[in-house]
Formats: C-alpha cells, sequence, structure tokens
C-alpha cells in the first residue's frame, strides 16, 4: 500500500473528541501567556520580528520549496507543509534556557506566533499546499473548502487562545491552577490517540519509518539553519540568535497532528510527518543546546 493511501479510521465520536484536544492544546498554551512577554516587542523589537520573519514567512515558503525539490508523496508533503505553518512550541523555551540563549525573547516570540497562528496557519497551510500539484489535488480529494477550513480553523483556535488570555490575565492563580492541568491532559490524550493508532496501523507505520524519518531530520535541520541564517543576517547577538534558532527550529507539531486528524481526513502520511517531527525536534533541540554550552564552557576556560 502506498503511503497516500494510508487514512487512521476516525468515527464522528473520534472527531468530535480531536476538535476538544486542539481546542485544549490552544488553551493551555494561553494560560501560559502574558502581557508581559509582549511588551519586550515595544522595547527591541528587531529580534522578535526576525523570529516571527523566521516562523511565518521564511520557514513555510522554504517547506514549500523543499516539497517541489524533493517530491514526496502527496500526503507527506502536506504534512511538511502543516508542521511548517504551526507556531513555536512551548518546549523551545526550555531549550533555548538550556542553550543559554535569550529566554525572554523565546517566550515573547513562542506567544507572538501562537497568537498569529489563529489566522497565519491556516492561510500557510492553504497557500503553499495549493502551489505544490500533488498537494493542492490532495486538497480537492479530502474536500477542503477554503473559507470553511479558515473560519472552522480560526474558531477552533482563536476561542480557546481568546478564553486562555482573559484568564490568565484577570484570574492569574487560576490560570496557573488549570495550566497543570489542561497542558498534560490534552498532550496525554493525543499521546493515547497517536499509541492507539500507531497499534492499530503498525504494520504500516513501521513500514514507512524509513521514508518518513530521513525527511523529517532534513526539514528540521533546514528549519535551525534558516533560523541562524536569519539571525545572523539582521546581526542579532549569540543569546538572541540561539533564541530564534531554536524557535524556528521547534514547531508545535502537537497542533499540527491534531490538525491533521481532525481537519484532514487523518492522512497517514502527514500524520507520519508531524509525529516524527515531534520526537526529532526534542533530539535535535536538545543536541545544538548542548553543542553550544560545551563551547561556551571551552571558551570561558580559554
Amino acid at each position: 500500500m502506498a503511503i497516500d493511501e494510508v487514512v487512521l479510521n476516525i468515527d464522528a465520536d473520534g472527531q468530535l473528541a480531536l476538535g476538544v484536544v486542539l481546542a485544549l492544546i490552544m488553551f493551555g498554551v494561553a494560560l501560559d501567556l502574558r502581557l508581559a512577554d509582549f511588551r519586550a516587542v515595544l522595547k527591541k523589537p528587531m529580534a522578535p520580528l526576525v523570529g516571527m520573519l523566521g516562523q511565518v514567512l521564511v520557514l513555510p515558503a522554504t517547506s514549500w520549496a523543499l516539497t517541489m525539490l524533493l517530491q514526496p508523496a502527496p500526503s507527506v508533503a502536506l504534512g511538511m507543509i502543516i508542521v511548517a505553518a504551526c507556531p513555536g512550541g512551548n518546549l523551545s523555551n526550555l531549550i533555548t534556557h538550556l542553550a543559554r540563549g535569550n529566554t525572554a525573547l523565546s517566550v515573547c516570540v513562542t506567544g507572538l506566533s501562537s497568537v498569529a497562528a489563529v489566522i497565519t496557519t491556516p492561510l500557510n497551510i492553504l497557500f503553499w499546499a495549493s502551489l505544490n500539484p500533488g498537494t493542492a489535488k490532495l486538497l480537492r480529494d479530502v474536500q477542503i473548502e477554503p473559507v470553511s477550513f479558515l473560519l472552522s480553523t480560526f474558531m477552533l483556535l482563536a476561542v480557546p487562545m481568546a478564553l486562555g488570555m482573559l484568564l490568565a490575565h484577570y484570574l492569574p492563580r487560576a490560570a496557573e491552577r488549570l495550566r497543570r492541568f489542561f497542558q498534560p491532559a490534552s498532550f496525554l490524550f493525543l499521546v493515547a490517540f497517536i499509541a492507539a493508532a500507531a497499534i492499530a496501523n503498525g504494520k504500516y507505520f513501521v513500514g514507512f519509518l524509513s521514508d518518513i524519518m530521513p525527511l523529517v531530520i532534513l526539514h528540521n535541520a533546514l528549519a535551525l539553519g534558516l533560523g541562524y541564517g536569519i539571525s545572523r543576517l539582521f546581526r542579532l547577538d549569540a543569546p538572541d540568535t540561539r533564541a530564534i534558532t531554536i524557535e524556528v527550529g521547534m514547531q508545535n507539531s502537537g497542533l499540527g497532528l491534531a490538525l491533521i486528524l481532525n481537519q484532514f481526513d487523518a492522512l497517514g502520511g502527514a500524520a507520519l510527518i508531524a509525529a516524527g517531527w515531534g520526537i526529532w525536534h526534542i533530539v535535535s533541540g536538545w543536541t545544538l543546546a548542548t553543542i553550544w554550552r560545551w563551547r561556551d564552557r571551552k571558551a570561558a576556560a580559554s
């Protein structure tokens, strides 16, 4: 069976549950956001704007170019575009801290990209997927109607994001208590769903693993390289460069996977890309942070 023919079987109740999980993911992200995180943009706008440029424009465009160059199966190409269209994940803040980067900048860019994602993520998916003949056909095959997709995705992302930010602003103590529940709960549900899907479709996933992971590794390396390159282009200092490199290289692939399962008929190739990215970007981010810390110790000792 070709990878484009692998589809996870999700009934109406499963689709509803995934919609709830997607809302929980965005609500949990919003509980971490504070207005103070965004004030950094006004104090030192260059670095956050560079980060947003890399996240929202450069990475999606370059990912589309990569799909055109390598010509992977359409469902795989769509997964690459969806992951690239997602905002940065909260894990990037931790990795930036470990890398001795500018953690405040990382938090700021994660917050900005997460808020902007209610518009930029669906727009980037539709725009770049429509420019690849294979993924454009796939959008038609799964009957993605642009206006309906934009509106439904906006509602799925914007409403829980707004509720989470309002709660975090007006009831910070309640938000902190809820954050401890919502973030791990949504993540665990998603992990459980992936595990169940992997078991049910294990013979397909194992067979395609060797095809998927090299693409994930290449795509993630490209994202990290773009983050580093654009930071150096704008002459950011070392801590800011590390933060932006990690922000552009560590996407919220959990959000991407939830979108694939909920909005794109649970296409196996796209889901494998998002799941593979979710595992690999932790490895690559931690490795990069370790290298940078080793270089710092070496420089301090010399």
